[in-house]
């Protein structure tokens, strides 16, 4: 008599983050004998997680509402398909699932619960009236509702792992560190280090917490001092998110030109084979992939010196650190690299060999899989 299969929900905001940063851990999962079911917002990616012989269950959920009614009804929502799907493991990301999920998989009386904490988002990051006044308010919550017995928390990088920890958010004993998405090193070619006009290239969504207004200035300043480079951003709009920058910055700094604006790229492997040099300004990340996918491209970066960012690049050896908001500090660190060729090159050598050692999808995988074969145990 044959077992069924443990259900594994993966339970996210929006498909294309569950694309771009779990869709191979889900795969990996169901290639391992789990039934995967994802409880998500499919807005362009449902085909696609279909395809990879997943199920897609469609959530309307809104990642940028503060309204109390709003949350109650999603919460209603989501308890309704835990109750109905009955999972072994709920793997819940971000925030916003986190707090809901972990209230309905209660609810529904499911212990087994993976919250993956990645970055904090907007209430973490943001200087604004409304993210001050909901931090403490946030705390609390967490308190309750992030580790309840039975459950596992997934950090990104240490610095995270160790403030929850002294917060009193979880159990130190269940806190377990996944070093991001991971890639694949093989899928990036050589990027374009040693070009004479280097390719300065941000690949993020069109956010003020990504820094990409600090990268601006910066890129204005260093063409007013004579600095000979180009500067790209590779990303699309985001106004489900409440960092989203408003459409009349963007339009003004479109029509300035000192900075390129590609839009979205699906294929990223190809825009990175033309950059120089890659730069991520964020004031906070769990642990960007974009970051990740620059080093096995072989590129250089300059990040800031925040949880995150810093456990992606070591100051010195695949890139430069630098004060987060601070555009001083982000150009002089730029005009290093710009100018000097060698420089980028060993750079960029470093962070292939690092990405090799320490963030392969390959090793993601690996950690993911044992951590659920642990929990049902």
């Amino acid at each position: 008599m044959s077992h069924p299969r443990p259900k594994l929900l993966f339970f996210v905001t929006v498909d294309w983050f569950f694309c771009s940063h779990f869709l191979e851990r889900a795969i990996a999962a169901r290639n391992a004998g789990y039934e995967v079911v994802v409880l998500t917002h499919t807005a362009e990616h449902g085909a696609r997680i279909r395809a990879a012989g997943l199920r897609a269950i469609h959530l309307n959920i809104d990642r940028r509402s503060l309204n109390p009614l709003s949350e109650l009804v999603t919460l209603l929502r989501v308890w309704r398909v835990f109750k109905m799907e009955k999972p072994r493991l709920i793997h819940q990301v971000a925030l916003k699932p986190i707090l809901i999920g972990s209230l309905a998989a209660r609810l529904c009386g499911i212990s087994g619960l993976v919250n993956a904490v990645v970055g904090g988002g907007f209430l973490f990051s943001s200087d604004t009236l409304v993210a001050k006044f909901l931090r403490p308010l946030l705390g609390l919550a967490l308190k309750k509702l992030l580790n309840p017995p039975g459950s596992k928390i997934v950090f990104e990088n240490p610095d995270d792992l160790r403030a929850f920890v002294r917060e009193g958010y979880l159990r130190e004993s269940d806190a377990v560190l996944v070093r991001g998405a991971g890639v694949e090193p093989s899928d990036y070619q050589q990027a374009a280090v040693t070009a004479r006009e280097p390719l300065v290239l941000l690949p993020a969504r069109l956010l003020w917490d990504k820094g990409i207004g600090e990268f601006v200035e910066a890129a204005r300043q260093l063409r007013l001092a004579g600095v000979t480079a180009r500067f790209v951003i590779a990303g699309g709009e985001d106004l489900g998110n409440r960092a989203a920058i408003d459409s009349r910055t963007l339009a003004a700094w479109r029509e300035e030109g000192v900075v390129e604006f590609w839009g979205f790229r699906a294929n990223m492997p190809a825009v990175l084979a033309q950059a120089s040099i890659v730069c991520l300004p964020s004031y906070r990340e769990g642990l960007p992939k974009a970051l990740l996918e620059a080093m096995a491209a072989g590129l250089p970066c300059v990040t800031t010196n925040v949880p995150g960012c810093r456990e992606a690049v070591e100051h010195g050896n695949n890139g430069l650190l630098v004060t987060p908001r601070d555009v001083k500090s982000l150009a002089n660190a730029l005009e290093i690299l710009i100018n000097d060729i060698a420089l980028r090159t060993r750079m960029g050598q470093c962070g292939r060999e690092r990405v090799d050692a320490r963030f392969s999808s390959t090793r993601v995988i690996q950690e993911t899989l044992a951590l659920y074969k642990q929990m049902l145990k």
